[in-house]
């Protein structure tokens, strides 16, 4: 009898095993920021990122993932969008190193295996603690004191997949970071030099394009939401 119900667990457990269906993949493209330095375009890629992701397709329109993203960020007054930036001329840049969680949901259901099902139009939701450089302090002379620290961003996003041949599939997508700083471009209130006057929390965004590879495509998914 104990044997009977160790089976039956251990067949249970790999057919679940078997149902679940992952993804990994690569992102290339592009980042820009929006804060006190610049442009405010939301969407204006100037500086080369990327990203590696796993996915979970907890069923044919709930996807699960997890990304950790390398995003280089500048602003550079010349290119603003009013004469009161432009004349300024302040610029800057800085690196952030991102980890997120979050949920993709389909507008239609996806399953790559399927020719009617192999391609959707979504949107992301994540959670991302990023990490970056401020200005800690300035030294006697006014030179920058740069230090890392990490804070957290809520990632919006949309995008569209479709499978390329195969396990492989791509998408294109899009995201919106806003944070919770007003240092990411190093401007701070408690030193005049870097006063720049503004209010605003900063923003940072990612586009780019992914190669997607699937495995452990199952006959059918879990039931899901």
């Amino acid at each position: 009898m104990k044997n009977s119900i160790l089976s039956i667990i251990f067949i249970s457990f790999s057919s679940i095993l078997l149902g679940q269906v992952y993804e990994i993949g690569v992102s290339l493209g592009g980042t820009n920021y929006v804060g006190d330095i610049g442009s405010t375009k939301y969407i204006n890629p100037n500086q080369l990122a990327g990203n590696v992701f796993f996915k979970y397709n907890y069923n044919p329109r709930i996807v699960f993932r997890g990304t950790l993203s390398y995003l280089p960020i500048k602003g550079d007054d010349a290119e603003a969008d009013t004469d009161l930036r432009r004349n300024r001329g302040l610029n800057f840049t800085n690196t952030i190193t991102e980890l997120a969680i979050g949920m993709e949901y389909n507008f239609y259901e996806y399953d790559i295996s399927s020719k009617e099902k192999s391609w959707t139009p979504y949107l992301l939701i994540e959670l991302a603690a990023f990490n970056y450089s401020y200005v800690k302090s300035q030294n006697s002379v006014g030179k920058n004191i740069f230090s890392k620290k990490t804070s957290l961003a809520v990632p919006m996003g949309i995008g569209f997949k479709s499978k390329l041949s195969g396990n492989l599939a791509f998408s294109i997508e899009t995201k919106f970071r806003y944070t919770f700083k007003d240092d990411l471009d190093y401007a701070t209130d408690k030193m005049p030099s870097l006063d720049f006057g503004g209010t605003g929390n900063d923003w940072y965004m990612f586009s780019g394009l992914s190669l997607i590879y699937t495995f452990g495509r199952p006959a059918c998914y879990t039931q899901g939401l």
